[in-house]
């Protein structure tokens, strides 16, 4: 190997037991760098057929039964205050079912 290819085995090898050291660090210490849990609210209207999240109302059992696009009585659990921001075809998202 010549010079460059030794510096970059070097950086290499230091980029990866950084990235190692890091992660175990991080674990050892509780996850105290972990991000906090993302608030969610439930989301009526936004759901494409066969992505809603569970219980979604008449017809629907559980995630993934909605047959229908933007279903209003079909939710998807989205990230907190986020919801009636949602735009699509048939209006805005929802925060409760609709008819």
């Amino acid at each position: 190997m010549n010079f460059a290819q030794n510096t970059l085995a070097a950086v290499a090898v230091l980029a990866l037991t950084s990235g190692a050291a890091l992660a175990a660090e991080n674990s050892m210490s509780g996850g105290m760098m972990a991000k906090k849990p993302v608030e969610t609210e439930k989301c009526f209207g936004v759901a494409m057929a066969g992505h809603n999240d569970c219980k979604a109302g008449a017809g629907t059992t559980c995630a993934g039964t909605s047959k229908v696009d933007y279903d209003g009585k079909a939710f998807k659990e989205v990230a907190k205050g986020t919801c009636v921001t949602m735009k699509t075809p048939h209006g805005m998202g929802m925060l409760a079912p609709k008819g």
